[in-house]
């Protein structure tokens, strides 16, 4: 299916898709300080710059969106032009994150994924049970958690 705006629109339109502070990171950062938690934002000292980091914890919440780190659930679809494009991009975010992961895992950080569909669209999950999970999560000696929408 050919592209319905403009290659210039397009490009603008992209252009202004944020890498934090987006809905999802703030939805999960305002229900956690609503609870009592304390974090810092986008640690550039740590791997991957995480979105949510609690030193008090040892924890670390990366809220990944789900086309621009090729999740598997109702969000993503390959874009039908410029697939190699897409390809690579999608495939070099997921070796990132993955590499990050590794690091923080070495270092002995905690780590939480919130998937954008477990805050948005027809599988997102009560946005109270998503925070209580992330704030047991938060308490516990668990290593890691993924949280997800409902259909993945």
């Amino acid at each position: 299916m050919a592209d319905t705006v403009s290659p210039k629109v397009r490009s603008r339109m992209m252009s202004g898709i944020r890498g934090k502070d987006t809905k999802p990171e703030m939805i999960v950062r305002r229900g956690l300080h609503a609870l009592g938690f304390r974090f810092r934002l986008h640690d550039k000292h740590l791997p991957g710059k995480p979105d949510i980091v609690f030193p008090k914890f040892r924890a670390v919440i990366f809220v990944h969106g789900c086309f621009w780190h090729g999740h598997h659930c109702h969000l993503f679809k390959w874009p039908s032009t410029r697939t190699e494009f897409w390809l690579s991009k999608i495939n070099r975010n997921q070796e990132v994150d993955a590499r990050s992961e590794s690091l923080l895992e070495k270092d002995k950080w905690r780590q939480c994924i919130v998937w954008e569909c477990a805050v948005k669209g027809r599988a997102k999950l009560p946005l109270e049970e998503l925070i209580a999970e992330c704030a047991r999560w938060l308490e516990t000696d668990v290593v890691k958690l993924e949280i997800q929408g409902r259909d993945t």
